[in-house]
């Protein structure tokens, strides 16, 4: 807390002398200086915010100042509401300025004994200031704008209506801009459904304004009612089906609403209009990635990369999408694409690195993971480029390297932990392995960590502990798909209770159908049912959804005990192709001989 130096004092009264001292010496923050301040302060997308020539300019003479002599007692009153506002008594400051503004009936003496009221949230006396303020300078918007608030706390919805009207005829630009202002300031109140009666007030005779509708639609969704906030943005798009802005809006708010299915329906329809609509059709393949429709959302990124052959978001996703099925060489050109554009340098480097890793070009990968120096992908590069040296045999240095990753975060803790184990699960040293889940679970359990050491257990036949980890996980998210598909799976591979096995699977695929996993475990569980032809039928979409060489070796099995050996010949020679030394596609092979 500091006081006035004697230079600041002598600041104030050069500058008291001219204008009265209201506007040289602030000490107190003030609100926004006018609604235009106000207005860019919203927050979220609004419509297009320039004005044009075609605007109505509202030319406001600013009023005249009165003539007063500086006495004595008006230079002690500034001193004194000054030098509290500095010193933190805010109280002090507002009485002081509201007897000024009382006695000089100054605007600029007003305008400040407002401010600092309002900003000391002593609503009796901002009220009193405003409407001062509205004697001197009736069409001042900024006073009527702390008049709506205070009449509006004070539940006189009809008084406040009367100060937005001032307010909107009174202020420049358009009127949608003029209403993003009044959202801002009343956006603030605790009184939401106040708020909300007093906008329908002003939107009733205006609910033909397709700007109007879209501004008040943010308004509403900005205040938490989201089905109003729909309906009106349903009625923009009635009057007005090209605002492109008003259409990202509304599926904006139907995915947030958790209506994915419905905003993807929408796009689809009005595609049909506007093909060539970039922005529509990118917020199309957003959506069905985030519904996991990934074969569709790569048709959609693959028309948009005709259409802006270098979107970086478009390669990109390209890039991700490919990778997801496995189809590597795919999957690395756009990647590549994205490294020769310079851009996304780092997440390109990182998932080349994946590529490479996946091809068996250890050395490459190896150079690309070194090549992310920072991103979201920095510390799993740290962590693969270790993974990377046990697979070339320097197993010490890769554990040294893990071992020396210092990462207090949580979540990086859990992956340093599972990528120690590993390393050493890659190199059949279990036992050592199994040692390091244990103690990282007896300090601190986690779903990670019990469901990496029940697949180390499956490794070492230790049937009993994966079932326990794994109903542990159960017990405390009963829908963890992958937990139950893992049992499932586990249950109809390794043990005779295949109809156990089948209730994990079926509720695993209830909960994730487009997984490729669960749709190879319910395969693989019919199979052993003896169910074959629809065995067969959740297998070749597992297949068609990524290409697995375990998927492979199942499709062709249940294939080739069916009688179609041919088919099943054509599937492993498929898969043979791309990992010619699968070891559980070589072993199905050898054990059917073909």
């Amino acid at each position: 807390m500091t006081s006035f130096s004697n230079s600041q004092i002598v600041q104030c009264l050069l500058i008291l002398t001219l204008t009265l001292g209201i506007s040289a010496c602030t000490t107190v923050p003030t609100e926004p200086a006018s609604e235009q301040e106000a207005a860019q302060e919203t927050t979220g997308a609004t419509p297009e915010q320039k004005t044009t020539a075609e605007e109505e300019a509202v030319v406001r003479k600013k009023p005249e100042r009165p003539k007063i002599e500086l006495t004595e007692d008006i230079l002690f009153k500034v001193l004194v509401a000054e030098v509290a506002g500095q010193r933190g008594k805010i109280d002090i400051a507002v009485e002081n300025y509201l007897d000024l503004a009382r006695t000089t009936r100054d605007p600029a003496v007003i305008e400040r004994a407002a401010r600092i009221a309002v900003y000391a949230r002593d609503d009796v006396a901002a009220h009193e200031t405003a409407k001062l303020w509205t004697d001197v300078d009736p069409y001042n918007s900024d006073a009527h704008q702390i008049l709506t608030v205070m009449t509006l706390r004070k539940g006189d919805i009809d008084q406040a209506l009367n100060h937005l009207e001032v307010i909107l005829k009174n202020s420049q630009g358009k009127f949608d801009q003029k209403l993003w202002m009044i959202a801002n300031f009343l956006g603030r109140e605790e009184n939401q459904s106040a708020v909300l009666q007093l906008m329908e007030r002003l939107m009733e005779n205006r609910m033909d304004d397709a700007e109007a509708m879209y501004a008040f639609a943010h308004v509403s969704a900005r205040m938490g009612d989201t089905e109003r906030s729909q309906a009106l943005l349903e009625r923009v798009l009635e009057l007005k089906p090209g605002n492109e802005t008003a259409a990202i809006t509304y599926i904006s708010l139907l995915q947030k609403k958790g209506d994915t299915n419905k905003a993807i329906e929408w796009l689809e329809n009005a595609l049909k209009d506007k093909e060539d609509d970039f922005n529509l059709r990118m917020a199309y393949a957003r959506l069905l990635t985030d519904a996991k429709r990934f074969d569709e959302a790569r048709r959609q990124f693959e028309i948009l990369s005709v259409q802006a052959p270098n979107n970086i978001d478009v390669l990109y996703a390209l890039g991700l999408l490919y990778l997801q099925v496995n189809r590597l060489d795919d999957a690395e050109q756009y990647f590549t694409r994205l490294s020769k554009l310079k851009k996304r340098v780092f997440d390109a480097n990182y998932y080349l690195g994946r590529i490479a890793e996946e091809k068996k070009d250890l050395d490459k990968a190896s150079n690309l993971y070194q090549g992310v120096h920072g991103g979201e992908n920095h510390f799993d590069a740290q962590i693969r480029l270790s993974l990377i040296l046990a697979k070339q045999g320097d197993v010490d240095k890769a554990l040294g390297n893990i071992r020396s990753i210092e990462n207090k975060n949580p979540t990086n803790r859990l992956i340093l932990i599972q990528a120690e184990g590993e390393i050493l699960t890659g190199v059949k040293r279990y036992t050592e392995a199994m040692s390091v889940y244990d103690k990282a679970i007896a300090e601190q359990s986690h779903p990670d960590l019990l469901y990496s050491r029940a697949m180390l257990a499956e490794k070492m036949g230790k049937l009993d502990i994966l079932e326990a980890d794994l109903k542990t996980i159960l017990a405390d998210d009963a829908d963890n798909a992958t937990a139950l598909n893992a049992l499932g799976y586990t249950l109809a591979d390794r043990t005779d209770r295949y109809d156990e096995a089948y209730e994990y699977i079926k509720r695993a695929y209830e909960l994730s159908p487009e997984d490729f996993y669960i749709l190879d475990s319910m395969g693989w569980v019919l199979y052993r049912l003896g169910k074959l032809d629809e065995a067969v039928e959740f297998l070749r979409k597992a297949l068609a959804l990524r290409n697995d060489p375990e998927i492979a070796a199942h499709l062709g099995e249940v294939l080739w005990v069916m009688g179609n050996k041919e088919a099943a010949k054509e599937i492993w020679e498929t898969a043979l192709k791309d990992t010619p030394t699968d070891n559980r596609l070589l072993e199905v092979i050898q054990r059917f001989k073909p």
